[in-house]
């Protein structure tokens, strides 16, 4: 009898989920666009002293309430002739900043306190959804201008009040999202072979939980930005001479009549960047559910 051997297939190369998922998302056009966007304005962040053809600084009294398309001064100057688009440059430091900052606090505050209302339970998760509904009903703003009478103005202080005010929001999702993960099997076995609760919450929770955070983070940097953009608007964030877009706005606002184009740029470039926030936190929602649609 003649035994024929038959090759073996070749195990087929196992692919990283996240490299799946990032690629669910980067499938869609808008979401690409929307990527490339914020990557152009953390690149126009990073470089803004470079690139900018003026001192944002810089006063030219002598040319002042130029309309845009007016050589030098591309996107034309404001009511001291401080070059718009040097200072719109520049101001995209505080327009990527104050949302990490503020987002950053959420996150800190928002999680670690929802992973241990979600996982411990009982009394722990009773006290700090008491907290969380009391930080909850203070609205954003008004926590913001509390700490701000209190620590004074800047953005450091206002982007902390704002973050705290968002941490309720997350500490919500990661709550639920922990409660339902708390069930599963694995969480039970890590328990029966001894693994301590802060080693089975940052092993087998904490990246169970991490697709309604992405969505999340990029919904609350949006709402970061416009209330970074609100606060210098109303004179408590960023300081003079230091460039914002909301406090662009703000001058726009006061010379509406001898310069009515100052509000373009800085009123764009707000709406762009949450624009393409909101965005791409839908696009991450819908890449979600594609993925549990596989399951």
């Amino acid at each position: 009898m003649m035994v024929v051997d038959a090759p073996v297939p070749a195990a087929s190369p196992t692919r990283s989920p996240m490299r799946v998922f990032a690629r669910r998302v980067l499938r869609s056009k808008v979401n690409l666009a929307c990527l490339v966007f914020l990557g152009l304005v953390v690149v126009c962040a990073v470089f803004a002293p470079v690139i900018a053809p003026f001192d944002p600084n810089l006063q030219h009294l002598d040319s002042r309430y130029l309309p845009p398309f007016r050589w030098p001064y591309v996107f034309g100057t404001d009511d001291l002739g401080r070059d718009v688009l040097s200072r719109a440059l520049l101001a995209s430091r505080v327009s990527v900043i104050a949302p990490l900052i503020s987002v950053g606090v959420a996150l800190a505050l928002g999680v670690s306190f929802g992973l241990a209302a979600g996982f411990v339970g009982g009394r722990v998760d009773s006290v700090l959804g008491r907290l969380a509904d009391a930080v909850n009903s203070i609205p954003a703003l008004v926590l913001a201008l509390a700490v701000i009478a209190v620590l004074g103005p800047g953005l450091v202080n206002a982007m902390l009040a704002v973050g705290l005010a968002s941490a309720p929001r997350l500490f919500r999702v990661v709550r639920g999202a922990t409660l339902a993960v708390r069930e599963e099997t694995y969480i039970e076995a890590s328990t029966v072979v001894g693994c301590s609760r802060l080693r089975t919450v940052a092993v087998h929770v904490l990246p169970n939980i991490r697709s309604p955070l992405l969505v999340q983070t990029s919904l609350l940097m949006s709402f970061a930005l416009l209330a970074e953009a609100s606060l210098s608007f109303l004179g408590l964030g960023i300081q003079p001479p230091d460039p914002s877009w909301g406090a662009m706005l703000r001058t726009a606002f006061e010379q509406q009549f001898l310069g009515p184009w100052l509000v373009v740029v800085p009123g764009l470039l707000i709406m762009c960047m949450v624009l393409s926030f909101n965005l791409l936190g839908d696009g991450i929602r819908d890449a979600i559910g594609r993925e549990r649609g596989t399951w």
